[in-house]
């Protein structure tokens, strides 16, 4: 009987070994793109609301179609079929389809732009009008008036069609209405701010003549060409910016009167929603007073400020205003005050109201608002600092209440009238789990479970680690161990980290892993640690802060408290320890491997910051002040002073057209490598910028894999 139970078992031992056997291995390529690719869980395409209503739009099958909720009736709104013979068109596919305003829709070909009336049958389809070849920067607004700029300058098309240039600013380093004010800091994401009825236009005027030109040299043609840029560096100088206003009824252009020094920030522009009045955040160079003011949009004159705040370090406004339902003199302003980031009730004369949210969490983002129930809808971190949920908030009392229910990391998107929203979520077990749920009513349908694409292939046990910084703080991390694990083996390890401002990289997602290269990493026999530290975002002020002047000197003790971590684990080889990071990461992992020699045996160091003196300033300044007021930071932060103390095989990678990290942080250290006898493996990638995509990527991600597996394996 004994010997029977002994086959049986040893019988169930050989299927169990033979269906790991048959589990697939990733490709490079599968590792590299497929978690947005092929491997992508699936979920419904183009979803929208239609403004003013419960009703949902998706395409699928060659249609877009609308579900309404709550009783789930299904219309198909438009067959591609359809569509082409309307427009003469000959799409293959329906569309990017996108709403102007309740009973508006426009989608683009090119530079043609096609607009839908919706009618009683559905819509009637015409062409809206072709925007110019080199038109960039376009903003469609619901007035139904378009505006766009070419090359420097600022162009609308109003709703009768009419083309009216805005400006005429003959030297290209003069722009008008571009994104790139600010080098995108302080949550600039776009230069040109319709007023909320399309009346008048707001854009950024900015002057760069002051600044220095920086040579970014194009390899791919021959002879090559040098194109300058304007790249203010830290401790240099900046440049200097207006806001304008041009009124669609008159013609005329206002100017701003913003007073102050001409290299502050004009930051978070705000309409009132009477037209009358523009709001702007105003920053000082040194990052560390905010001024929200009030002017006068007919007339640009100073009116008021409402409020200041001011920081020991850096005091960092990311977000307009946003006024409450049909009130011109209530609005929401976002603050760290408190440190966290919270939502404040102010009116227009500046008095605070209350304090909206409160508590040891984050608030990521104003999805929408309920004016019937008064509430404002936002997604928070109050969960977990790994999780990302949905919450009404009321605007009244602050009575806060979770919309979701799920652990993990959602996305939504609400209707206009806040009550519904569109849920998108996954977790740990669950790739992407699609619903639609009710704000107030309790109502929850899922559309869609996504099957597991990553079911066939062969993962890694994956565990979620929680250490602590000198301070206590805790510090959350995940190991990927790797697969067919022996833990009385001895593996080598990749440590990937970043570690700087405005980014996270362990949550409680789909994959687990949050990277399938690490999975394939561990197919291939490596440990992989991956861990945020202090100065990485979604934690608070405190945590965030605690790199102020000194950037790269507390996020490496952190570091090091994962590498103690890792060497206490019997089954990892403290002999063979590697690091990889990009941008911020890849300074990080230049700074582990020189100013803590010996620790990793190989580094591998992507678009890396060599010195801070050479990057643009309102990153840098906020972070390290000027060179002049911190010369101990950047000098304890300076590489290129660190050379001779390598040890063990680096390589550092750049694109040749990098205009973020410029191309010179690398070269000078590969120069400064050649005067220490310092041996450093080089590879760049001509064309790239500050990283390589698409399939190229893939050619990036063989050449880090095959490095580690030389030199640690």
């Amino acid at each position: 009987m004994n010997y029977i139970k002994q086959f049986a078992f040893a019988g169930a031992a050989l299927v169990a070994l033979s269906a790991q056997a048959q589990k697939k291995q990733y490709t490079i390529a599968e590792a590299t793109n497929g978690i947005s690719g092929a491997l992508a869980p699936k979920g419904l395409k183009q979803v929208s609301w239609e403004p003013g209503t419960n009703k949902m739009y998706q395409v699928a099958n060659d249609a877009w179609f609308s579900t309404h909720f709550p009783d789930g009736k299904v219309d198909t709104v438009l067959r591609l079929k359809e569509l082409n013979e309307a427009t003469g068109g000959k799409l293959k596919s329906i569309p990017a389809i996108k709403w102007i305003d309740k009973g508006y829709v426009y989608y683009q070909t090119g530079n043609d732009l096609k607009k839908g009336t919706k009618t009683a049958g559905g819509f009637m389809w015409e062409n809206w009008t072709s925007l110019p070849e080199k038109a960039a920067n376009t903003v469609i607004d619901k007035s139904l008036n378009i505006a766009y700029t070419i090359d420097n300058n600022l162009y609308i098309i109003k709703k009768d069609k009419q083309t009216v240039q805005l400006t005429d600013d003959k030297d290209k380093n003069i722009t008008n209405g571009a994104s790139n004010v600010h080098r995108n800091e302080f949550g600039i994401e776009g230069g040109i701010f319709f007023s909320p009825n399309g009346n008048k236009l707001a854009y950024y005027h900015m002057d760069q003549t002051m600044v220095a030109d920086y040579p970014v040299v194009n390899w791919l043609v021959t002879p090559a060409v040098n194109e300058n840029v304007k790249y203010p560096m830290a401790g240099g100088t900046s440049h200097q910016v207006q806001l304008r206003v041009y009124s669609l009824s008159t013609g005329k252009t206002v100017t701003i009167q913003t007073t102050g020094p001409k290299d502050q920030y004009l930051t978070n522009i705000s309409w009132s929603p009477d037209e009358q009045y523009v709001f702007i955040a105003v920053v000082n160079r040194d990052q560390d007073h905010i001024w929200l003011n009030q002017y006068n949009a007919e007339t640009g004159a100073f009116v008021k400020t409402l409020f200041e705040e001011t920081s020991d370090k850096y005091a960092e406004p990311l977000h307009p205003l946003t006024f409450l339902p049909e009130s011109n003199d209530k609005f929401i302003w976002w603050s760290q005050r408190d440190g966290y980031m919270h939502l404040y009730l102010y009116n227009t004369e500046g008095k605070l109201l209350q304090q909206l949210t409160k508590g040891k969490w984050i608030v990521n983002e104003i999805l929408g608002m309920n004016k019937e129930h008064q509430q404002i809808i936002i997604s928070a971190s109050k969960e977990s600092v790994l999780e990302k949920h949905s919450y009404t908030v009321n605007w009244n009392n602050g009575s806060l209440r979770r919309i979701d229910y799920n652990e993990g990391v959602h996305t939504t998107l609400p209707n206009e009238n806040g009550e519904y929203v569109y849920d998108v979520f996954s977790a740990a077990g669950v790739p992407k789990r699609t619903t639609v749920l009710g704000t107030n009513n309790g109502f929850s349908q899922t559309l869609m479970d996504a099957p597991n694409t990553l079911a066939d292939y062969d993962r890694p046990e994956i565990r979620n680690i929680t250490l602590r910084a000198d301070d206590g703080t805790p510090l959350y991390g995940k190991l990927i161990l790797p697969t067919n694990f022996n833990a009385r083996k001895k593996y080598p390890v990749v440590v990937y980290l970043y570690n700087g401002p405005h980014v996270q990289l362990v949550r409680n997602s789909f994959p687990e892993s949050n990277n399938l290269w690490y999975e394939y990493m561990a197919q291939r026999g490596y440990v992989v640690f991956c861990m945020d530290g202090r100065g990485s975002s979604n934690r608070g002020y405190k945590f965030e802060s605690a790199t102020w002047g000194k950037l790269g000197t507390v996020e490496m003790e952190d570091q090091l408290k994962g590498v103690a971590y890792l060497k206490s684990l019997p089954f990892v080889d403290a002999e063979r320890m590697g690091v990889h990071g990009w941008s911020f990461g890849g300074f990080m992992t230049t700074s582990l491997m020189l100013r803590h020699p010996g620790v990793f045996k190989v580094g591998v160091a992507g678009g890396p910051v060599m010195d801070w003196k050479m990057y643009e300033i309102m990153y840098t300044e906020r972070y390290m002040n000027t060179p002049e007021q911190n010369p101990q930071g950047y000098e304890d932060a300076n590489l290129l002073t660190k050379v001779k103390n390598l040890q063990g095989k680096l390589l550092l990678i750049h694109g040749t057209d990098d205009a973020t990290v410029v191309w010179q942080h690398s070269i000078n250290f590969i120069k400064k490598a050649v005067d220490e006898n310092v041996q450093v493996d080089y590879f760049v990638y001509p064309g790239y910028e500050h990283n390589v995509r698409g399939k190229d990527r893939v050619h990036l991600m063989q050449k880090i894999t095959d490095y580690f597996d030389t030199y640690l394996k």
